[in-house]
């Protein structure tokens, strides 16, 4: 799928180019990138990027126009004080115009462009999981600002921020530039031992402000897939201390990076799509445990735990970026729970098959409500988490899936996260009302009279009759809770008696007209 004019933005932004001119819109898709030298011999650049250095500002306008004219989509160009000729230039050829800051490297540029061409390209239908989308979590989950970058110390992805230039340190803006740092804060990093602490392992790195520098409080973590040091993400403290878990989520967006940077160097991104359907697979069994296990290393006889993850609301125009938000956020956090997590997508809901995990302790829980807290703040959407049991191995990873979706399914609004055991008598119940939904010929059509003279008339005669049996028959408690008069509940009841022949004096046909009259709520609802 390519990525589009909007995507690419989204990505390097303002610190790299000002969107100057859209003449076809920000939707436009962009299918490459191509860098243009006014004295080549003119190529064709069908939907692609178009990078014109060697020239700038007014003298850029012909490449511009030549550019457009074979195809392409937009076209970056330095402004060189004649923005508004190189505006009129790119609206009336049709091409978006981008205008690249005058101390921006084109090879920096270049890099970070093809980066983000090449993952939306690549992803097709993974959703997200690019390395500028995992820095923008992390920016969130930190209240840092992000970037990570390889063992080069180049930039690979950073994040983003509505006030970046209050925020950043002259460090972070020359290296999204391109350019090194302060030497004499490199040279201090490297007395003081922060990139050996950074090769050696996963702890996390503190680094203390240097004001007579101008550089700000920073949080790094080295990328690691074995002993091999892959890069480094680096938070710098921003106009908000970190967050109180700022550390124990850049452990787990370290190990989430360093599948990304695996793959990108064997060149294997299609592969992300073939492990996720492996773990969909094994989340509803069409996926052999001993496949699994040994395609991510795992002990197939350990015990394992599913958590399943649904978004409650929000704008269902957005519901799919909300999710893949969501699915990039449980990833982050479930990675830094444990280390050999796996998570997917599968229809509505991200799940998380937690290996070696044999109980749900109070650790698990945390990290659950804190997907929850993460996904409001980035997405503003509710989410809800509802723990499986643990079972003895992989094999067992289907029922604990059951499980935590029946534990989704009988939440109630209250909940954020829960486990069976907490809603047992809620489980039991979503499922008989399931049953009765799925069995027409067990429908009472007594209860469907009453239905439908509530339909006809505007009467609450079922919902009247629902508040006097969960309320045991007590009066009073059920007409305060529907704020009506005792006589008048009493009315309803017995009005609702005789249009459905209710048996409300015998136990157990109470209890069948009040699981059939559940049903019908609920299918109203």
């Amino acid at each position: 799928m390519d990525t589009t004019l909007r995507q690419l933005l989204a990505a390097i932004g303002e610190p790299l180019v000002e969107v100057a001119a859209t003449p076809a819109g920000l939707d436009v898709a962009l299918t490459g990138l191509a860098i243009v030298d006014p004295d080549d011999e003119p190529d064709r650049y069908p939907g692609q990027l178009v990078l014109v250095i060697g020239v700038r500002g007014r003298a850029a306008t012909a490449a511009l126009r030549a550019a457009a004219r074979r195809g392409a989509a937009a076209v970056a160009v330095k402004a060189g004080g004649a923005t508004d000729v190189l505006q009129a230039a790119a609206t009336e050829a049709g091409a978006a115009l981008l205008l690249v800051r005058p101390d921006v490297r084109w090879e920096r540029l270049e890099s970070l462009a093809r980066d983000v061409l090449h993952e939306g390209g690549a992803a097709g239908e993974d959703g997200p999981g690019d390395l500028f989308s995992l820095a923008q979590t992390v920016a969130l989950l930190t209240r840092g600002v992000v970037s990570i970058e390889d063992t080069a110390s180049r930039v690979l992805a950073y994040s983003r921020s509505d006030d970046d230039a209050a925020q950043v340190d002259e460090l972070r803006r020359l290296s999204i530039l391109g350019r090194q740092g302060p030497p004499a804060y490199l040279r201090m990093l490297r007395e003081w031992g922060v990139f050996d602490r950074l090769r050696a392992g996963e702890d996390v790195v503190h680094v203390d402000e240097h004001a007579d520098l101008g550089i700000r409080r920073r949080l790094a973590v080295g990328i690691h897939a074995g002993s091999r040091q892959l890069g480094t993400i680096w938070v710098q403290e921003g106009a908000e201390p970190f967050a109180e878990r700022a550390a124990d989520v850049l452990v787990g967006a370290a190990r989430v990076a360093a599948g990304h940077l695996v793959r990108r160097r064997s060149q294997q991104t299609p592969g992300g799509r073939w492990e996720r359907d492996l773990v969909a697979g094994l989340l509803d069994g069409r996926a052999s445990p001993d496949l699994v296990a040994g395609t991510f290393g795992l002990d197939e006889h350990a015990g394992a735990l599913v958590v399943a993850f649904a978004v409650r609301d929000g704008d269902p125009a957005t519901h799919d970026l909300g999710l893949a938000e969501l699915a990039e956020i449980v990833s982050v956090h479930a990675a830094g729970h444990r280390r050999a997590a796996l998570c997917t997508a599968v229809e509505s809901r991200v799940y998380a098959v937690l290996p070696g995990v044999q109980r749900t302790d109070a650790a698990l829980r945390t990290m659950c409500a804190e997907v929850v807290t993460a996904a409001r703040r980035r997405s503003g959407v509710r989410v809800q988490a509802g723990l499986g049991s643990p079972v003895p191995g992989l094999a067992g990873v289907p029922d604990s899936r059951r499980e935590a979706d029946r534990v989704l399914g009988a939440m109630g609004d209250a909940q954020d996260v829960a486990v069976f055991g907490e809603i047992r008598a809620e489980v039991l119940l979503t499922q008989t009302l399931d049953l009765l939904e799925a069995g027409p010929d067990l429908h009472d059509p007594g209860i469907a009279r009453l239905v439908a003279y509530d339909r006809e008339h505007r009467t609450d005669l079922v919902t009247s009759v629902v508040a006097w049996l969960d309320a045991m028959g007590d009066v009073r408690a059920a007409a305060e809770k529907l704020t009506v008069h005792p006589n008048t509940l009493r009315y309803r009841v017995r009005r609702a008696t005789a249009i459905a022949g209710l048996r409300l004096g015998d136990p157990r046909a109470r209890l069948v007209h009040h699981l059939q009259l559940l049903a019908a709520l609920r299918e109203r609802s």
